[in-house]
Formats: C-alpha cells, structure tokens, sequence
C-alpha cells in the first residue's frame, strides 16, 4: 500500500529551519570580511544537507536550487572564486529563495505544487561558480542517490532491496530504522496552548504553594500556646513541616523555571529576517545597506518574540528611509557610500537590551520643531523651552512624521508611536533615542526576559495592597518629611547627589491616605532610564517572584496597571504600570508658570548636570520664575552648547563623566562671551577645598545640594545678573 510521506516532509521542513538560518548567517558573515575556510565549509555543508534531504523526497525545484548554490559555495571553498558583493548578492538571492520554497511546502505538504526554482538564478549561481549552466534534473540521481528510501516512499517492497547492506551483506537495523522513519527524534513538537497551560498551572500551583509558608508561621505560634507536655512534638512537627516546605520550594521554582525555559527561543528568529529586509528595502530605495547583527543567541520569552517582529520593523523601515543616505550623498558628506545598521542584543541583568543602530544624518532637531508648530502637537510657548532631547522625543507621538511626502514605506506617522505603545505598554520595557547630526541615530530597547514570571514587590498603601516589578526598583529608603526640600511647589529628596522627586503613591492612585503615624517615611525609588521618582508608601508586604497574570479585556483601558499577581488564597493583586506612573507624577507635580514667563526677553540659562532629575528640578524652579532653560548632560556637552549659542548664566554640577564642573567653568571663562557672565556650582562637594577649587576656575557662586533652598538659588542668580 502507498506510504504517506507527510512525516517524512515535515522532518525535511524541521531541518531546513535549522539549516536556513545558519546559511544566512554565514552568507552574513562573508559579506563583513569573514571569509575563513570554517566558515565556508559550514556554509557548504548546509547546502549540500538541503540538496540530499530534498533529493530523496523528490523535491525537484529545492534539490536544483540548494545545487546550484552549492556549486558556488564550493567554488569559494576551492578557492577559485572570492566572495565579492555580487557573489554575496547572488548567495542572499538563492538562501531566500530556498525558504520561500520550504515555506510554500510547509503550507499544504503537497511537493508536487512547489513552483519550479528560476532558472535564472540557477544559471546565475553556476556561472558565477564558473561551472557550466546546466539545470540538472534530479530525479534520475533518485536512482543511485537513495536506493534505500525511494521505494519506501513509493510502494512496499522487500526490506532487502529496499535498505542499505553492511559490508558482510547483512541489514542493518539502524539503516532500517532510518530508512523507513523509526528513528526517534531528539525534539519533540508540542503545541504553544498546551505549554501555555502547563505554565499557567504552574504558577496556580506556586500561588498556592506559597500559602503554606504562612501555616508553618501559624505553627510556629501555636506551639507557644500548648502546654508544655506536647510543646516538645508540635516544635519537632513545626521544624519538620517547615524543612517540607522549603524542600518543595525548590523544587517547584526549578520545575516551574524549566518550564519557562520551554518557551524560551533565540532572537535570531526575529534578526535574521530582519537582516533579509534589510537587503530588499534598500534595494528598493536605491541605497546600499549592510545589516550586523550581534547577540542573535540571546533568548526570551515566546511571548516577548512574537510580539518584537513590528517595532523592529517600523524601526528598520525609519532607519532606511529617514536615517541613512543615498550613496551620492554619503560620498559627499565624506561617508562611506555603504550604509550600516547594526542590531546588537545583549543582557543587562534581568533585562534584554535590543539596539539599533545606523550611521545616517540622525534626526534634524529643527525639521521636527517646524513639523510639531505646522501640525500644532506643542505649543509655541512649550516647544521654545524643549531642549533637543525632549523635541526628538516627539518622534514618538501618534500620527508625527517629518516626511513631506507619503510613500509605501513612510510618512503616514504610525510607526514609532506603534513603537513606543508596543515596548512601554505592552511588553513592560523601556524605550530611549539618541542622535548625533551626520553620526547616526541609536535606538535601545530594555525589555524583560518573561512576561510569565518577574521579581515583584508587593507594598501597602491607603490599606491596599499593590505590586511594582522589581527591574523599576532603585531602591528602599527611609527619610523624614524634614529632609524634603521645596523645589518649584514639589518636594524632593536629595539622594546622593541628586535631587528625587517625591510623591504620594496613595494621591497618584486617589486613594484614602492614611494618618501618619511614624517620625519617617518609607520611599519607594524608582526608576526609568535616567530618570527617578520617589514614592511614599505604608509597608514592604513581600518580595519574590511571582506569576504575571494578563488583564482581562473589558480592563486593559486601565493605563496605571499592566497586570495582575496572586497573593495569599487566589486573592489578586494589581501590578502598576510604571512608565505610567511616572507620567501622571509628572503632571501632578506640574510646576505653575510664573507672570514673568511671559516675557519675550527673559535671560536664558544652561543648567549642566549628569542627573536627569537634577536636571529637570533645577530647570522647573528657573522656568517657576520666567527663565528660558537649556539643558546638558555632562561638561563637554555643556561646552559645546554654550559655545554654539550664547547663554546669560549658567549652573553646573561638579561630578560629572567625560568634562566634571570645573574643567567647564575654567573653560567657559577662557571665551570672551563668559568672560564675566554668571557661573553657579550646585553640587554635595561640601569641603572647604571644593570651594576654593570653584574659586579658582572662576564661579561667581558655590551652592551646596544638601542645603538646597529655590529661593536662594533664584536671589543668587538675580543679584549676578543685576
């Protein structure tokens, strides 16, 4: 009877996933130089595997395909052939031509649909190799090729004549079992909904589990309750009840934790594709492109996969065609005329941090203001006092897009909002821009590892109890309301050198405060990329890991929470958002803008500081009273900023990397436009000598952090402007 070969052709299609991605990957790696003999033969074997596979099932169009291309492949590793861009072009050309055959078959297991493989291509490939050009038929190699299997795929016949013989004449059984497919596989297919739930019903048990460690606590009061006679055998039940508990715990974080890893998959089936498109939208804009890729093996969550493929896209797609240049105009601005995008994943901890990277004319700072005025995202007021950082950000805004023109591949503006709502809501990330005019542009991405499972803090506030993943969590401190200081109408704690916003959780969440009943208060630091915010809290409930649980549909409007956590019996618990909470934080604490604000003529000041928050406090206290603000991350940064526009005064820490405050303020006085303008130091450095050194350099004023008063700072910076 006729042998189904579905099993057979689903095998094949497993292999060549395997296979495929490791062909462009060493394509990949030619094309940037890597031409080492290894590297080829592993590019050859690959080839040749497809080639065999696809020959005993009679795969015509693939055999012919993977043939030619390892006619190449071998050209290279004999030497005769180099593997210059054309050739890399042509080997590109036939690797995704091979998967767009594996994918056509994977989708109805029919090989007699499969479209026959282009001929062009084929002769391409072999001239290329130098060999003659001919499309060899491959199925009366079937013949001499695989003697064994090609019956076995046909109808029934002897096991004699339809496997291999060993030397003495005898079959083999291991031939056998090969040719006739009962070789077992070493991986075994399970579907996604079943391993969901596997996963799912591991973190109800861990839930529940939990709840033990509070009945060995219960124990434990018990014993002092009993009499004194059967005290001794409850604290030998309680110690060996407890020494259970424990034994289990590891044991179900280690079942638990295998069965996560279950869902882990590499971010190369997320690159490699990626680097693929590359070559064809580059094409298609006439530009010449070459994709790096760097930490493909690294892993996450299924989940986090899945998800990731449309923000890389939007990202690929805004880097090719707003990033990079034609190769004329990179010629002329005295670039390279190949353009590089580079993807870079490496992790950070409990994060996965995904960069991209071009080397175009990065963002025009100017292009978007005028866009923002046009389209009336910000007003005018507003977009003056931006600094450059906080106008490429507006990138970020639905419908915003600096393309003058709509096109197939940009300009209708729902890319990088898409971006944005995908890493920081949806999958719990962060998401940061940076750019140099004519360097390039850098996005980065910090995502965590698993949606599933994540270290939580659970805190108590106004009697409820709320959940914070721990990868937002700076840190747990206490301090006193005295140690607060007023900075533009908001409190602020002085954190080692800077200055922490502080708010009341219970107030951000509008719910009942509760009397304070301590001399302090415990703060809950968080923070997102540069930025931190403080948070008054009641209590640290609990801290472990714990099973994330997705909002239902009818609540994912809810913008301060991106989950749920179990406590206790199934009680559930709301997981905060915390990029939200930083946005409402920052509205709450809005300073009100004084009259003077109104003034066209107010002096502008340059507020240089490594710390985002000091950075964004002290230019909230100078706006308060109607100063314009610019601000600088560190001292060269400064330098360059006030040396490209003149300033009317400015304030500078002294701790800072690359240029510190003081190297700053020595240079800004060798200009003869700050020859005599006002510089203030505000810095912890309280030592007398520190005072002295700013002195020296030439600062006008030397503040000091810990006795930060506005008032102060804004009569300071009246009386030396006059």
């Amino acid at each position: 009877m006729p042998l189904d070969i579905s099993r057979f052709i689903r095998r094949f299609i497993e292999e060549a996933a395997d296979h495929l991605p490791r062909l462009r990957r060493g394509i990949a790696a030619l094309e940037q130089g890597s031409a080492d003999p290894e590297r080829i033969n592993e590019l050859f074997r690959a080839a040749h595997t497809l080639k065999g596979s696809s020959r005993m099932l009679k795969l015509a169009p693939i055999t012919a395909l993977a043939h030619s291309t390892e006619e190449l492949l071998s050209a290279l590793r004999d030497g005769n052939r180099e593997a210059t861009p054309e050739i890399t072009s042509l080997l590109y050309q036939a690797s995704d031509a091979l998967a767009g055959l594996v994918d056509a078959l994977a989708s109805d297991l029919d090989p007699t649909a499969l479209p026959a493989a282009d001929p062009a291509l084929c002769q391409a490939l072999e001239q290329a190799a130098g060999s003659t050009p001919a499309a060899p038929d491959p199925t009366p190699a079937m013949t001499s090729a695989a003697p064994a299997v090609a019956p076995a795929l046909g109808t029934a016949t002897s096991a004699a004549s339809a496997t291999p013989s060993s030397p003495t004449g005898t079959t083999r059984p291991e031939a056998l079992k090969e040719a006739h497919g009962l070789q077992l596989s070493d991986t075994v297919r399970v579907r996604m909904e079943r391993l969901d739930d596997v996963i799912r019903l591991m973190g109800e048990v861990l839930s529940g589990h939990h709840h033990l460690h509070s009945l060995v606590a219960q124990a434990q009061a018990l014993s002092a309750a009993l009499p004194p006679a059967v005290q001794e055998a409850q604290r030998a039940f309680t110690r060996e009840l407890k020494e259970s508990v424990n034994a289990q715990d590891a044991l179900m974080n280690d079942l638990h934790e295998r069965a996560l890893q279950m869902r882990m998959l590499p971010l190369s089936v997320v690159f490699d594709p990626l680097a693929s498109m590359t070559r064809e939208l580059a094409q298609a804009l006439d530009k010449r492109v070459v994709c790096r890729l760097r930490g493909s093996e690294i892993e996450l969550d299924r989940q986090m996969i899945d998800r990731l493929s449309e923000p890389l896209i939007h990202l690929l797609r805004n880097a090719l065609d707003h990033g990079l240049e034609t190769s004329e105009a990179r010629l002329a601005a005295g670039k390279p005329g190949v353009g590089q995008i580079s993807l870079e994943a490496w992790q950070d901890g409990g994060w996965v941090v995904i960069e991209m990277r071009d080397d175009g004319q990065g963002i025009d700072v100017e292009a978007i203001r005028q866009k923002a005025r046009t389209r009336q995202l910000v007003d005018e007021e507003t977009l003056a006092l931006m600094s450059d950082q906080e106008v490429r950000e507006l990138v970020f805004l639905p419908g915003f897009s600096t393309k003058a023109m709509i096109t197939d591949f940009s300009g209708r503006g729902v890319g990088m909002d898409v971006v944005k709502r995908t890493v920081v809501d949806e999958l719990s990330g962060d998401l940061s821009l940076a750019s140099e005019p004519g360097q390039g542009t850098r996005f980065t991405l910090r995502l965590p590892l698993s949606l599933a499972m994540m270290r939580v803090l659970l805190v108590s506030v106004g009697q409820m109890t709320v959940g914070v993943t721990a990868s937002f969590v700076a840190e747990l401190v206490e301090s006193s309301a005295d140690a607060f200081i007023d900075a533009a109408g908001q409190p602020t704690l002085i954190l080692r050198n800077e200055f922490v916003p502080v708010a009341s959780l219970a107030e951000l969440l509008d719910l009942p405060a509760v009397a304070p009943g301590k001399a302090t208060q415990l703060l809950l630091v968080l923070q997102q990329r540069q930025q931190k915010l403080a948070l008054i809290v009641d209590q640290l409930v609990d801290e472990r890991d714990m099973v994330i649980k997705p909002l239902p549909v009818h609540l994912r409007h809810l913008p301060l929470v991106s989950g749920m956590v179990t406590q206790g019996r199934n009680a559930l618990v709301s997981l905060l958002h915390v990029p939200a909470l930083f946005e409402l934080a920052k509205r709450r604490t809005q300073p009100l803008m004084s009259s003077e604000s109104e003034q066209v003529e107010s002096p502008r000041i340059l507020v240089v500081d490594d710390s985002l928050n000091t950075r964004e406090i002290e230019k909230d206290v100078l706006e308060a009273w109607g100063y314009r603000v610019a601000l600088a991350e560190n001292g060269r940064d400064g330098l360059k900023k006030a040396l490209a526009e003149p300033f009317d005064a400015v304030l500078t820490d002294v701790e800072m990397p690359v240029m510190d405050g003081f190297a700053l303020t020595a240079r800004l006085r060798e200009n003869e436009h700050y020859r005599h303008r006002p510089i203030i130091i505000i810095t912890s450095r309280e030592k007398e000598a520190d005072r002295r050194r700013g002195i020296e350099v030439g600062a006008d004023a030397y503040i000091v952090k810990g006795t930060f008063d506005q008032n102060n700072l804004v009569d300071t910076l009246k009386a030396l402007l006059g």
